[in-house]
């Protein structure tokens, strides 16, 4: 056995369906080499470039060939002309519910194949236990998730408003660092959401501040306060803010331009390229629509009246002059941010706001009281204007996601049923507002650059084999306010790591989802767009655990070329053996002294063609002296790791062109 190997038996036992030798005995032909293709098919890639008409070939799990394959076979074949096959879409803000996980139907018809739950701070701060218990009856669709500034703050500080003393900071880094020991993609906030609502700008930047290690992004919730007449450049300010001291990614999540500030989202927008201007590269997500869903007091409730958590809010609400005061809060925050009590609609009854208020003989304020004395009810909340929305999604860095996620009720947001699929048939089709090149680089690539995901997000030989196939013809959503559980149409075909989860538009209930961590090695990251170099000079040393092996790597992509062009030989000194050599490349992405892409690679003694992610740091931040280090990961899972020599690697990427200015 080759020296390297004993690392690659867990590979190695992973089951898939290879190409076997004739068996003269029984006289049947080989197995056809790749498990299916998808022939014929207009390929839109992830990467923005230009659309082409190819075949897509999936083994083993994973994205083997894209091309002409008109000579190759699969054990399953289906003729997609006419229809766009895409990358899955990957959904970075999602409330999925765990008990809707294992099927998935109202994700899977709108082509999304990856979660990536606890936004806006929330969740669990235990995320290992979480997403156990969130995948113990199987997923649809693959699954991650944020640590959650809002769980460490209510966790330690609890429902009061009060400062955080130095033993508290330190154990809500602790909770944050877990976390992100533990897989998490980033560091979600909402400080919207009472208690996190009362932690000071300071107080997050040093509880969140530990994760600029991990290089990592910060999604927030931005923070609309009275004192700023609830304005959404200061609450977008604080998050660049925040994101900028702690030496992380600000996401303005679900970002929009609210009430009195509507037709100011070019100032918004403009803040976020004054910071990446300065150093602090920032990105926003949004979904295609002008209401949002929230619980009914989250928002309109002042915070002072929320101070000590529900029941001392109710016994608020029991004293004469405090209700007065706080009906009288309500009704400003109302006016301020939702167009007043007709931009507020109560999904679980129906009805919106106005009639309630003419039931209950009551104005606004005092009507929201009564409601929540009753219970806690969500609201969706009208907010912005059209203008806004498509200057939001049309900015290079914003990704699209829906504020939603796998779930069964059909009385809440209509996003949760039709939101992709909106973009597509709204935005792209009817309206031109983006291309579908465009579209699904936001849906995927773009996203998964934010959040730091390698294996995802492409088309391309060596990626996850999450695929979307739709027509572009007649993809759009159906789902209303009044009738928010109409699946939408138009989404054909969806595989979750090469097995179809969503067949000739209906749920297969396959479960082939996976719980996807993120580790130290996955920076968030612009994406790189510009022509790049990816170089280990000579021939480098690669120091394993289990001895030494020679890498030898050279690659190229140009600005406008979806693929990498070069060669990877992983080959044992010891032996003069070759271990591994590429016969497919992928995209090859970078960032400051760091770069990833994945391949299609071919072992000794005529080993399958497996694939393979290759992720190289050129100063390694968690190793002692910063090395340059390489992970080799094949079949997806951890292959080789190493050190290189500090002078083997060599990483360029183009400066990108200074874009032009266009008038809005």
């Amino acid at each position: 056995m080759k020296r390297g190997w004993p690392l690659l038996l867990p590979a190695l036992a992973v089951s898939h369906l290879f190409a076997q030798p004739f068996d003269f005995a029984q006289g049947r032909p080989p197995a056809p080499p790749f498990d299916i293709i998808l022939r014929r098919g207009t390929v839109i890639d992830g990467t923005g470039l230009p659309r082409s008409r190819a075949d897509v070939a999936i083994a083993g799990g994973f994205i083997a060939r894209v091309g002409d394959l008109s000579k190759e076979r699969a054990a399953v074949e289906i003729d997609v002309t006419g229809l766009f096959v895409a990358p899955g879409f990957i959904n970075i803000h999602s409330h999925a519910s765990p008990s809707a996980l294992p099927r998935a139907e109202n994700m899977l018809t709108q082509g999304v194949t990856t979660e990536i739950v606890n936004p806006d701070g929330g969740g669990s701060t235990d995320l290992v236990d979480q997403l156990a218990r969130a995948s113990a009856s199987g997923l649809a669709l693959n699954v991650g998730g944020y640590i959650g500034f809002n769980a460490a703050w209510t966790e330690v500080i609890g429902p009061a408003d009060r400062r955080a003393a130095p033993e508290d900071i330190d154990a809500m880094r602790a909770i944050i660092v877990k976390g992100l020991e533990n897989g998490a993609w980033g560091v979600s906030a909402g400080l919207d959401y009472k208690p996190a609502y009362y932690a000071q700008l300071e107080e997050v930047v040093r509880v969140v501040e530990p994760a600029a290690r991990w290089r990592t992004n910060f999604p927030n919730h931005d923070r609309l306060t009275p004192e700023s007449n609830f304005s959404s450049r200061a609450g977008v300010g604080e998050t660049i803010a925040i994101g900028e001291k702690a030496g992380l990614v600000p996401v303005v999540t679900h970002m929009k331009a609210q009430g009195r500030e509507q037709g100011q989202a070019g100032d918004l927008l403009g803040a976020m390229q004054q910071a990446t201007r300065r150093g602090a590269y920032t990105a926003a997500d949004a979904y295609p629509y002008l209401a949002g869903q929230t619980g009914l007091g989250a928002l309109l409730v002042p915070a002072w009246a929320q101070d000590g958590g529900r029941q001392a809010m109710l016994e608020r609400f029991t004293d004469p002059p405090s209700r007065t005061r706080i009906a009288t809060e309500i009704e400003r925050a109302m006016n301020a941010r939702f167009n007043g009590a007709e931009g507020v609609f109560l999904p679980a009854t129906r009805q919106q706001l106005v009639d309630v208020m003419r039931e209950m003989n009551a104005p606004a304020g005092e009507t929201v009281i009564r409601i929540l004395e009753q219970g806690n009810t969500s609201a969706i909340l009208r907010f912005g204007s059209e203008a806004d929305l498509v200057k939001i999604l049309k900015h290079p860095t914003t990704s699209i996601a829906c504020d939603c996620g796998a779930s069964t009720e059909t009385r809440q947001h209509p996003r949760a049923f039709g939101a992709f699929p909106r973009v597509l048939g709204r935005y792209v089709r009817e309206q031109n507002v983006l291309t579908w090149e465009d579209a699904i680089r936001k849906m995927t690539a773009l996203p998964a650059s934010t959040i730091g995901m390698v294996d995802r997000g492409f088309l391309a030989p060596g990626m996850a084999a999450d695929v979307a196939v739709f027509d572009p013809t007649t993809v759009i959503d159906h789902a209303t306010y009044e009738d928010a559980g109409q699946l939408s149409e138009g989404i054909r075909h969806v595989l979750v790591n090469g097995r179809f989860a969503l067949r000739d538009g209906r749920v297969t209930g396959e479960q082939a989802g996976r719980v996807l961590a993120r580790t130290a090695h996955m920076p968030s990251r612009p994406m790189t767009t510009t022509a790049r170099e990816l170089t280990v000079l000579g021939t480098g040393r690669l120091i394993t655990a289990a001895g030494d092996l020679r890498l030898s790597l050279a690659l190229t992509q140009k600005s406008r070329a979806p693929r990498a062009t070069g060669g990877l030989t992983v080959s044992d000194p010891a032996t003069n053996t070759t271990t591994w050599t590429s016969t497919e490349l992928g995209t090859l992405q970078t960032t400051d002294k760091w770069a990833t892409f994945t391949a299609r690679v071919r072992g000794v003694d005529g080993e399958p063609e497996r694939s393979a992610l290759v992720i190289v740091e050129q100063a390694d931040p968690f190793v002692d002296g910063k090395p340059a280090t390489v992970t080799i990961s094949i079949d997806g899972a951890d292959a080789i790791r190493g050190r290189l020599s500090p002078t083997a690697v060599d990483i360029r990427t183009a400066a990108p062109a200074a874009p032009a200015r266009r008038r809005e």
